[in-house]
């Protein structure tokens, strides 16, 4: 104390010392966090007012532009382009001039104030408990999602006013006080919006009658209002377009994700589609509004608010894009009993309310409807199905623990690199990784595409000029033997259907197959698997995208036929270069050869029996053979998928250390407790 003292500052305790640390260290996060947020917001509004003037904010051009449908001297929707209610139009009609002027500015920043005031009263609502961390850090990671949304990107580019019904249900739910004005800011959404008038039996059943009351009267103030002030408008929307039926665009468009715009895509029509659409949407708010009224009387208020949301997403006659904000709140409910499942369902909801569907479902005539209904059925399942956790769950605050494998030392100092990347026992969540693979596999495909560049002859001459390099070196080395095995394979019939056949149909299936199989019985060795497969990928990319090559079937003068493709026209000068579908010219590494030896690899390592690594080890030799007699690729392609796969599991070793044991030796127990023998053996 006397040395405090005599520097004059009391001693700090090393405890108040690390407290300190870790307060900076949150200080700076949430720096960073607010910086991304700015950033992406900058970064919309350059985007929307980087359009040019005609193409951005064409809705709002259609309401309340030189020409548009609120300067009309008769009804509103006499064009059928004015898709909000009446109230809505007379709300708008005082602000028609200002808007003009401020059609780009004004608007595009007034509603990211929006955006970001959603954010805050979003992260305010969160379920206690809640730590430190995750208020101080909850407000930018929401506002981040929120800018980077499909639903907050097409309004801001439209023009749209959704995000507003949103706020107003959220502030009269978290930040009023008074059960009647939180009622009457609800109400005035559902005037904006009538299918939030679903919230009202939510707030009947939790006990706040008097918000109920009052939501219902705003509302019918508001249409009254309006139906005094505008009574051929009125009668228009509310006998013959209800809850905006059959305005804006096509009802059984993409666009539209309720259920009324599914069971139109699904060919329905008329009577029976009514019917049936009343039927189950009748189904979907009693479930929803039970699941959710269960939800708040636990403290999840913020999470029931987004399941009725996520009802009102699918029986509204019509659920545009910009509509959709419901389905991301979600995210805050909490789902599995294990600590490696917490954050599959926040990961998937983001990814679905952040990149485009075909993004996320394979283009096959098999997952159409799911592909053309993503979001309604993300919807769906969030308001009928998720078990999401009640708080009074003994794994709400403490879930499964994940269960690791024993450590496997290593023969070098610094392996590995990246400690904390040991692999679980336990499962990973299949959700999260049937996203994880589409997701990366979209990416790759994607990559892939752009790797060649424009479509043009230069793109087809580097090409070429690239083949006729390897070709020249395989001529040194004594291996161009390309020509002469593709035509001995022309020349017998049987042997060209069959490599065809295999070229095209066992690519993507085994590896699937493999991935499959040790999932479910050797999970430890999957994300071993998995990993390295994923980095093999990585590299070959790079690959693609340095150094362009023309396989021999795109060689002009070389003699190859293509057997799978069939004849060629070289006269056409892009023939073979870019295309919609795939980049032609991503031959060097073959990925054909990679993944296949990927599989001799994994099979041989793992199989318990020596035929079944055999059977493996036969896959990448017929793949090769393939790929070189059907004219796809050249010898060296083949070298360099070796090298790839070869560099995946040397980086997966790097990162991750020594592939782990399958099983951890189970201690010794007495006879008399066979479960205490049982709990220390951990699981294939």
């Amino acid at each position: 104390m006397a040395k405090a003292e005599h520097r004059g500052r009391p001693a700090e305790a090393p405890g108040a010392t690390a407290a300190g640390t870790v307060q900076a260290r949150v200080r700076v996060v949430r720096l960073g966090l607010w910086a991304v947020a700015a950033v992406l917001a900058v970064r919309q509004v350059a985007a929307v007012l980087g359009t040019p003037r005609g193409e951005r904010l064409t809705d709002l051009e259609t309401w309340v532009g030189p020409h548009g449908v609120l300067h009309l001297k008769g009804s509103l929707y006499d064009s059928e382009r004015f898709t909000g209610t009446p109230f809505g139009g007379l709300v708008l009609k005082p602000l028609t001039r200002a808007a003009e002027e401020a059609l780009g500015w004004g608007w595009t920043f007034g509603t990211l104030l929006l955006v970001v005031a959603l954010g805050l009263v979003a992260a305010r609502a969160l379920p206690p408990p809640v730590g430190r961390r995750t208020a101080v850090l909850a407000a930018p990671v929401a506002i981040s999602l929120l800018m980077v949304s499909l639903p907050v990107r097409n309004a801001l580019h439209l023009g749209q006013s959704s995000i507003l019904p949103v706020l107003l249900v959220l502030l009269g739910c978290f930040a009023v006080r008074g059960e009647r004005f939180s009622g009457a800011l609800i109400g005035l959404a559902a005037a904006l919006q009538p299918t939030l008038l679903l919230f009202t039996p939510l707030l009947w059943c939790t006990g706040r009658r008097r918000a109920a009351l009052s939501t219902g009267a705003a509302f019918a103030g508001c249409t009254v209002l309006a139906w005094a002030a505008m009574p051929r408008d009125s009668a228009t929307y509310w006998l013959h377009h209800p809850a905006g039926l059959g305005l804006g665009g096509p009802a059984d468009g993409l666009a539209n994700q309720s259920l009324h715009g599914a069971l139109l895509r699904l060919g329905l029509s008329g009577p029976p589609e009514i019917a049936l659409l009343l039927v189950l949407g009748a189904g979907v708010a009693v479930l929803a509004l039970r699941r959710a009224v269960r939800y708040a009387r636990d403290g999840q208020l913020l999470l029931a608010v987004a399941v009725t949301g996520c009802a009102v997403i699918v029986v509204s006659p019509t659920a545009w894009q910009h509509q959709l904000l419901w389905v991301l709140l979600t995210a805050v409910g909490r789902v599995g009993r294990r600590a490696g499942d917490r954050y599959a369902w926040p990961v998937a909801i983001v990814l679905v309310m952040t990149l485009p569907a075909d993004a996320l479902v394979p283009d096959k005539l098999i997952f159409q409807p799911l592909r053309a209904d993503l979001v309604l059925c993300a919807a769906l399942a969030a308001a009928v199905a998720v078990p999401f956790l009640p708080r009074t769950s003994p794994y709400w605050r403490t879930p499964l623990p994940t269960r690791y494998a024993d450590p496997v030392p290593s023969r070098f100092r610094h392996i590995p690199l990246v400690p904390f990347l040991r692999r679980a026992i336990s499962r990973p969540n299949l959700l999260f990784e049937l996203v994880l693979i589409r997701v990366t596999y979209d990416a790759y495909a994607r990559i892939r595409l752009a790797a060649a560049g424009p479509s043009s002859a230069s793109g087809r001459a580097t090409a070429e000029e690239h083949g006729a390099q390897i070709l020249s070196v395989e001529r040194a080395l004594g291996i161009d033997i390309e020509r002469w095995a593709n035509h001995a394979v022309v020349a017998a019939g049987g042997l060209r259907d069959f490599f065809g056949f295999y070229y095209e149909s066992f690519h993507f299936g085994v590896p699937l197959l493999i991935l499959g199989v040790l999932y479910w019985r050797r999970p430890v060795d999957y994300r071993w698997a998995r990993t390295a497969i994923g980095f093999a990928t990585i590299f070959a990319l790079v690959g693609f995208w340095l150094y362009p090559l023309a396989p021999p079937r795109l060689m002009p003068g070389l003699g190859v036929v293509d057997t799978v493709n069939g004849p060629q026209d070289f006269t056409q000068p892009d023939y073979g270069t870019l295309t919609e579908l795939t980049n032609q010219y991503a031959a060097m590494p073959s990925l054909h050869f990679g993944w296949s030896l990927w599989c001799g690899v994994v099979v041989a390592v793992l199989a318990p029996r020596w035929w079944i690594k055999a059977l493996g080890l036969l896959h990448p030799l017929l793949t090769a053979t393939a790929i070189v007699v059907t004219g796809n690729h050249w010898v060296l392609d083949a070298v360099g998928g070796a090298l790839v796969v070869a560099a995946g599991f040397a980086v997966t070793y790097a990162f991750q250390g020594p592939r782990a044991r399958t099983i951890t030796p189970a201690r010794k127990q007495p006879r008399s407790d066979p479960q205490a023998a049982l709990r220390d053996r951990t699981p294939n």
